[in-house]
């Protein structure tokens, strides 16, 4: 790739007057030795996988095998029918489309990890809602995963997307970055507005824990997707509106790195602090390995 940055990306798409999503297609054309038609036919793919996960995530059973999760997305999607949700009905639904992916993954279902499976549900609920809403097309949300992956590549290069390795700050922050930067230009934002909606993405996510109950990608991880969906509609608005990042995104993007390497391993996906070693977390804990 010719950036390893976020202000390197944004200077080269501005150079190249083109959006982040058709740079990123050139530059992994490039890097693959692959056409861009065939690189773009691999996202869309990707994309299939992601609408099909939506829809299961709200007609399907999605009990997961443990038994504690499941159908949350289903009742969130049912409520904001049938009455006046406080968020509003489009922030309602990204969040609704996301839990019923991170359902279907909990219920071993098909997903595409974005960046990881425990994130998977916020890009696929931000860009399968906004979809909807303003009548986009299917080559334009391509475009905009490529966008996505941009951000995804500098966040992963620089810093972490795993929460065994960043906490869950690096696995939903890192997802909600991507999709609020993805958001921003198929807005219409320019490559500054993309950048700056990563950094005010991820301020808002530093420090998250990863402390899965039972060790299982299903408490708090799903709900945390949801909240993730409504988060970067926020941040993209922000950035829309012309907030900026007053910490430069890269710089954020460092904190991040910094903050997790110093994030103590009881709170890196290991079920051995936060929510997981609470009363309750410890009773589930016990129950699933009895049950075994």
């Amino acid at each position: 790739m010719n950036f390893q940055t976020l202000g390197e990306l944004a200077k080269l798409a501005e150079e190249r007057g083109i959006g982040i999503g058709s740079l990123m297609l050139e530059e992994q054309s490039a890097e693959s030795g692959r056409p861009k038609e065939l690189e773009f036919a691999k996202m869309a793919d990707y994309y299939e996988v992601m609408k099909d996960a939506v829809r299961r995530g709200l007609t399907d059973n999605t009990t997961s095998p443990s038994g504690l999760t499941g159908l949350d997305a289903q009742r969130v999607k049912s409520y904001s029918e049938s009455d006046e949700p406080c968020l509003g009905g489009a922030a309602s639904e990204a969040m609704a489309y996301a839990l019923a992916v991170s359902e279907v993954n909990a219920s071993m279902g098909r997903i595409i990890a974005t960046p990881t499976a425990g994130s998977c549900g916020i890009i696929p609920g931000v860009f399968i809602s906004c979809q909807e809403r303003f009548g986009w097309d299917d080559q334009k949300m391509v475009y905009g995963l490529f966008t996505a992956g941009a951000i995804g590549y500098v966040i992963a290069n620089n810093s972490f997307v795993s929460g065994a390795e960043g906490g869950c700050q690096a696995e939903v922050g890192s997802a909600i970055g991507m999709a609020a930067a993805a958001l921003t230009e198929l807005r219409g934002g320019t490559p500054a507005q993309v950048v700056h909606a990563v950094g005010l993405a991820l301020k808002n996510t530093l420090g998250l824990i990863c402390d899965p109950v039972g060790g299982l990608v299903e408490i708090p991880c799903i709900v945390r997707n949801g909240f993730g969906a409504v988060t970067a509609l926020a941040a993209a608005d922000m950035a829309l509106a012309g907030v900026r990042s007053v910490i430069p995104s890269d710089e954020v993007i460092q904190v991040m790195l910094e903050v997790g390497s110093a994030m103590p391993e009881k709170h890196r996906e290991t079920a051995g602090g936060g929510l997981a070693q609470t009363p309750t977390g410890r009773q589930i804990m016990n129950d699933l390995k009895r049950s075994k």
